[in-house]
């Protein structure tokens, strides 16, 4: 997908230190395509990430990524993660503006501050790429994401298939739904809410509670979690978790009465801990998003950019709910994971087997002819 400029690529690995890079005049120069544009010789693509806690892609996955992907190209990068603070997002993105970036690509902590980092940059004629968030009203000149409904979509019917494996009776299903600023778990619950609603209209399914998780927390959805299993009297018997942290959290508290793999549980983002989880039956799939996809097409998006191009995504665009706008998008396609999958994420290369197959986990890898 990228583009391949192997006479760059070593100036542009020579130039990365760390996960900031920087180039002399003469290669950004070169990077630039000659085009002679006063930003020519000056400049990189910003990238910042919110934080290191919610997700292991954050902290190693996506910046490994992205970093490989604008060396091969010979782009400068500056990679930066807010650690989950609005304040420090906002001073990552001054410093990158006033340091004269010619791309913004920003994965939001929220659409406020979200947007007010665009508004910045647009005020400065910089172009910007909302990464795999949606910043609401925030105006992003591009999109990059994976198909999030289909994503919530994926998890309702893995619960289905769960439960109905189990022959579940009119069981009661509660959800823990993502952060109420990450417009993405807006759409996952559209997603699975799609699936789910027709069977609690119908009576096949009770709904059960249902509450959103600020900041994607572990510990406060254990807690939350904890005190919806209790006020139900223990008669919850499926979780629609909207990630594999979450996930795991409930699956703590089944664990102190003997219901894990009891009461099927679902997650998102193929985690090392949620692949575990799943192949101890512990929980009923994930949903896996090949996250090298995304860095790679949101990377040829920027670098095309960088160059003064023109992207062609082919007509694609979303509907931001709250402008109404349509923002040209790159929408990629997500994978269901259930037990017999997991195999298949360690052969993309996405996660170690040895990282998944550790210890009490080498019997199951086993079983599931993961060797």
């Amino acid at each position: 997908m990228r583009t391949k400029l192997p006479a760059l690529a070593a100036a542009g690995l020579l130039a990365l230190s760390g996960v900031s890079a920087c180039t002399d005049g003469k290669a950004d120069g070169a990077a630039s395509g000659g085009s002679g544009n006063r930003a020519a010789g000056a400049g990189k693509v910003g990238v910042i990430l919110p934080d290191t806690t919610t997700s292991q892609r954050w902290g190693t996955d996506d910046p490994k990524l992205l970093k490989a992907a604008f060396a091969e190209a010979g782009v400068p990068v500056d990679i930066q993660n807010a650690q989950g603070d609005k304040a420090h997002f906002q001073r990552i993105a001054d410093s990158m503006i006033a340091g004269g970036v010619r791309v913004l690509m920003i994965v939001n902590l929220d659409s406020v501050s979200g947007k007010a980092v665009l508004d910045k940059a647009r005020a400065r004629g910089i172009k910007t790429i909302d990464y795999d968030r949606l910043t609401l009203n925030g105006g992003a000149d591009y999109y990059v994401s994976f198909d999030n409904v289909a994503v919530g979509e994926m998890q309702g019917k893995g619960l289905v298939r769960c439960l109905t494996e189990q022959g579940a009776r009119v069981p009661m299903v509660a959800d823990l739904n993502g952060s109420p600023t990450d417009h993405n778990a807006t759409q996952f619950k559209e997603g699975y809410e799609s699936v789910l609603q027709p069977r609690y209209d119908s009576g096949t399914y009770l709904k059960g509670p249902d509450q959103s998780i600020d900041d994607w927390d572990t510990h406060m959805a254990e807690i939350v979690f904890r005190e919806m299993w209790f006020r139900t009297g223990k008669k919850i018997r499926g979780v629609l978790a909207a990630n594999d942290g979450l996930g795991n959290a409930a699956i703590s508290v089944l664990k102190q009465d003997g219901m894990n793999g009891r009461v099927p549980v679902t997650g998102q983002d193929a985690t090392v801990q949620g692949l575990q989880n799943i192949l101890a039956g512990d929980q009923c799939m994930t949903v896996y998003k090949p996250i090298e996809q995304e860095a790679d097409a949101a990377a040829d998006l920027a670098i095309q950019l960088f160059k003064g191009q023109k992207p062609n995504l082919a007509g694609s665009a979303v509907k931001d709910p709250e402008s109404g706008a349509y923002i040209p998008a790159k929408l990629l396609e997500p994978r269901p994971i259930f037990a017999e999958d997991v195999g298949s994420v360690i052969r993309d290369g996405f996660v170690e087997r040895s990282a998944v197959c550790a210890g009490r986990f080498a019997a199951f890898c086993a079983k599931n002819g993961i060797r």
